[in-house]
């Protein structure tokens, strides 16, 4: 079992700035941007903490793209590809998520979080960039942190970043299948269904990571104490409020809703008990919502079938958004704004109907919101 950290970092959260009173929502225009950035199957994109001015963008596939931004229009560089190594065979396999270290600057580590096969597995990892170019990742500096066993091809959650405390944050779906079978989501055993917080910050030769000593499972001789929140079906997209710190999972749905979750410490979130706020069909015909932690919003069939969850707004060109958090659909393009004052939802409302298909948003340093689409675009919004 991974050590426990002894003393974890201090949090790092920045302190609230009292705000004016934010617009009400209005819809949205959606405009493409980046002309000459074309790529099938863009699944994440993350912007560096290095002042460079440069985005890294995952290809489902297994490349990822730098692109420099320096100039009038995106430069576009191949910075590593790993397809010889991802399994995609499926439509939710493939290279997932992608995340830079705290201190990209100074050590230039990056995180991988790529499906495997032979056997079926997700696989956690952490690479280096050139030292001579820093436009290019070195491959055969990957250093495996994680694998974690999958009984079926879908439902991989997918997501990593490093939250404001420090910690890797990563989000594993319930394994797969219909309805749960093996029963992930409310198995604390199992780190399949859950959100995870490791600490990366001292891996050794062998990437062994340690758990940060207040997760909230530690100790427990019958739980996995990398969990931080669990009940997650298929949690795809998670971000956190950079003013905040507050974490947004969107997880996908069975047949029937999608959720929007704000994930806290220790968590249970339902699946699969519950799908969004009802009960789910369980085989023993029990619906015990004790002690767990409903979705701060929902939507049905008429609003789509796969959320994409996405960030709250920080940016400075869109004031009638700030403080709202983003999100959309897979399947209908449809894109939602809330804005949650700690307690309940406050104000909501579709801001967009597209024909996009909506695999991720990326938020800039500034807090702006861009829109991965798998018809090879990336958008923003306009008023």
């Amino acid at each position: 079992m991974p050590p426990t950290t002894s003393v974890p970092p201090p949090q790092v959260i920045p302190t609230p700035v009292p705000q004016p009173e934010p617009a009400p929502l209005q819809p949205m225009n959606v405009a493409r941007v980046f002309p000459n950035v074309s790529f099938d199957r863009m699944v994440d994109m993350i912007f560096t903490n290095d002042g460079s001015d440069r985005a890294f963008l995952a290809l489902q596939s297994g490349q990822i793209k730098v692109l420099d931004f320096t100039g009038e229009d995106a430069q576009v560089h191949e910075f590593m590809d790993i397809r010889n190594r991802v399994g995609d065979r499926s439509n939710e396999e493939g290279l997932l998520g992608l995340a830079l270290d705290p201190d990209f600057s100074v050590n230039g580590f990056f995180y991988t979080y790529y499906s495997a096969a032979s056997p079926r597995r997700s696989v956690i990892s952490r690479f280096s960039v050139s030292a001579d170019t820093p436009d290019q990742a070195v491959p055969d500096s990957e250093l495996v942190i994680m694998e974690v066993a999958q009984p079926f091809s879908n439902h991989n959650g997918g997501q990593i970043r490093f939250g404001p405390d420090g910690f890797l944050y990563i989000s594993l779906g319930d394994g797969g299948s219909r309805g749960d079978p093996n029963g992930n989501g409310q198995n604390r055993s199992s780190l399949l269904g859950s959100i995870l917080r490791i600490d990366v910050s001292g891996l050794d030769s062998l990437g062994r990571y340690a758990i940060p000593d207040d997760n909230p499972l530690v100790g427990n001789p019958n739980a996995r104490g990398e969990i931080w929140a669990y009940g997650l079906r298929n949690p795809w997209r998670f971000s956190f409020d950079p003013l905040t710190g507050d974490l947004w999972v969107g997880d996908v749905g069975q047949n029937s809703f999608e959720e929007i979750d704000l994930v806290n410490r220790g968590g249970n979130y339902g699946w699969n008990v519950m799908e969004g706020l009802h009960c789910y069909a369980l085989a023993d015909g029990t619906c015990d919502q004790s002690g767990l932690a409903l979705p701060v919003a929902e939507y049905d069939r008429g609003g789509g079938c796969s959320v994409t969850g996405g960030y709250v707004y920080r940016g400075s060109r869109l004031p009638q958004l700030f403080g709202a958090y983003v999100y959309g659909d897979f399947c209908s393009g449809k894109i939602w704004a809330l804005r949650h004052d700690g307690s309940r939802v406050t104000e909501q409302m579709m801001i967009a109907d597209t024909s996009l298909r909506i695999s991720s948003f990326a938020q800039t340093p500034s807090g702006e919101i861009f829109i991965l689409s798998f018809d090879e675009k990336i958008y923003h919004f306009t008023p």
